[in-house]
């Protein structure tokens, strides 16, 4: 079995969904930062996630050879690297996932799709500098979690940048 390869299935296109074990978590948060559909689902047990995988029609990633030789999900991807940056570069190819319009449009802590915060939201948890400005203010409708362009998004734009040059602007 390769690593670095679609074991069982071919390669998901644009808009394919993810579940990504516990191994992959930091990657997890990487592909919801572009916009990916992506489960994270630490504590459940292999067979689990598998079943999860299979029933909702997502690319299981993992790094767990042996979950893959014994379990042989539908459709997984074994990334090579240890560098979460460069597995995201890695699912990014494989999968032929277009670049996102946008940036930062999903949870990175629970992966729902965010929603504009009202101005009520907006000025009672961002900072007094942010609040005039022109960028987006977003809010998570399943844990609350409130978003912003800060100094936080351009640094994670920069990596991005730079593990996905094609997309740099």
């Amino acid at each position: 079995m390769d690593r670095g390869r679609d074991v069982q299935s071919p390669p998901a296109q644009g808009g394919a969904a993810f579940l990504a074990d516990a191994m992959l978590a930091r990657l997890a948060r990487w592909l919801r930062t572009l916009g990916c559909d992506t489960l994270l689902e630490p504590q459940r047990p292999d067979r689990e996630l598998v079943a999860i995988a299979a029933c909702e029609d997502r690319v299981l990633l993992t790094r767990d050879r042996h979950l893959v030789a014994f379990l042989r999900p539908a459709k997984v991807f074994i990334p090579a690297s240890d560098v979460p940056l460069e597995q995201l570069a890695e699912v990014v190819a494989h999968c032929a996932l277009p670049a996102p319009t946008e940036l930062f449009t999903r949870c990175l802590v629970c992966n729902a799709p965010l929603r504009a915060a009202t101005a009520e939201e907006a000025a009672a948890h961002v900072p007094p500098t942010v609040q005039g400005s022109p960028d987006p203010v977003r809010r998570c409708p399943g844990c609350g979690r409130v978003y912003w362009q800060g100094s936080h998004t351009r640094r994670m734009r920069e990596a991005l940048w730079r593990a996905l040059p094609e997309w740099a602007p």
